[in-house]
């Protein structure tokens, strides 16, 4: 596959082939049938990251073949949003004319919302000057005045120049209602949106019902949080990176969502203040003890859950577990489901015209 030829006739094959490996994987723990939910076959990443070719005074977009590892000119990217697509070029145009844009750089990332805002960051072997911040502010005025609702960031070791925010606000639609999402330049996001709103609206429908308060590890930006904060007494959710969770405080009152709190700790530093291992200060004030948590939510790395996570999980009635790896899943599952059953299973296409799959499943105790 090239950047501009999407096996766009291939994609109804290739999500059956998703679909039954992971029922293959799933079996051995009596998995229900999975239920799946398609990305769309174009446009579907708000964020890509390319590296920057120079030929001469011209610099131009390129990525690697994974396997030839042959340079790909990239004019164009359809699996990119469209708002991507647009500025692409149009940012080319205004950086090639000045060598004090040009000048080593090495990679640019857009990280692009459907709400419309687009937040990009021009990365370099060198540091930048007031020259570059001129010309570069320059860059960002033609560009706003092409309709663009831009940000512009640039970086280098050890300096970061931000014209006027890091940050892109996006909206999404769950279940008819809009959240608003800060998107933090440089912190994780969701990358497919359309599948995010699938995950978000799937996540809401396994708990509708539930009783009592919801535990969340790993929580980014309160991207699962403040939308399942309605089904809840209260949310209590763990992040350890600060952007993250400055991104997540924005959320809570942008939505006016008044029943989750975020704590900043990693999912292994609340096992142990759990466990009663260690104390620490973060939670001076909170109550841990008066939390009713029946539902414990995770969204683990690809690594999984470690396992004194996975000990403590098993103690709660109800798993909600979203994965981006079904292969640690799966070995995380060989010891969940010694003491709870599966009883829904989803397939998220969040990656298209890849091998990989993000899933989720409700784990219930016996």
């Amino acid at each position: 596959m090239t950047p501009d030829n999407l096996p766009i006739d291939r994609y109804d094959a290739q999500l059956t082939e998703k679909r039954e490996r992971l029922v293959s994987m799933m079996a051995p723990y009596s998995a229900p049938e999975p239920e799946v939910f398609r990305s769309p076959i174009g446009h579907y990443r708000m964020r890509a990251e390319f590296r920057i070719w120079h030929d001469g005074d011209e610099i131009y977009h390129i990525m690697f073949d994974q396997g030839t590892k042959r340079r790909l000119r990239v004019d164009s990217f359809p699996a990119a949003s469209l708002l991507i697509n647009q500025v692409m070029p149009k940012l080319l145009q205004g950086i090639t004319p000045h060598k004090a844009l040009r000048h080593k750089l090495f990679q640019i990332d857009y990280l692009s919302t459907l709400s419309g805002e687009i937040l990009v960051s021009l990365l370099y072997h060198r540091q930048l000057d007031e020259a570059w911040q001129r010309l570069a502010e320059q860059l960002r005025g033609s560009l706003r005045a092409d309709g663009f609702n831009l940000q512009l960031i640039g970086r280098a070791s050890k300096q970061k120049v931000c014209l006027d925010r890091d940050y892109a606000d996006e909206c999404l639609m769950v279940n008819g209602r809009g959240m608003i999402y800060r998107q933090t330049e440089n912190s994780f996001t969701q990358p497919n949106a359309a599948v995010n709103i699938h995950m978000l609206e799937w996540a809401q429908d396994v708990t509708t019902g539930a009783q009592g308060d919801l535990l969340e590890l790993y929580c980014g930006n309160g991207n699962f949080s403040l939308a399942l904060a309605k089904n809840f007494n209260r949310v209590l959710a763990t992040e350890i990176a600060k952007p993250s969770v400055a991104a997540a405080q924005f959320n809570i009152t942008a939505n006016q969502i008044n029943n989750v709190q975020i704590i900043r700790m990693s999912a292994e530093e609340f096992t142990q203040a759990m466990q009663g291992i260690r104390e620490f200060n973060r939670l001076k004030g909170i109550d841990l003890s008066g939390y009713q948590c029946e539902t414990i939510f995770v969204d683990p790395p690809r690594s999984g859950l470690d396992a004194q996570t996975l000990k403590m999980v098993q103690a709660y009635p109800r798993i909600l577990y979203i994965s981006c790896n079904p292969e640690t899943l799966s070995d995380n599952l060989a010891t969940l489901s010694q003491t709870h059953n599966i009883t829904r299973l989803a397939l998220f296409d969040q990656f298209p015209y890849t091998h990989h799959m993000e899933c989720g499943v409700l784990l219930e105790k016996r």
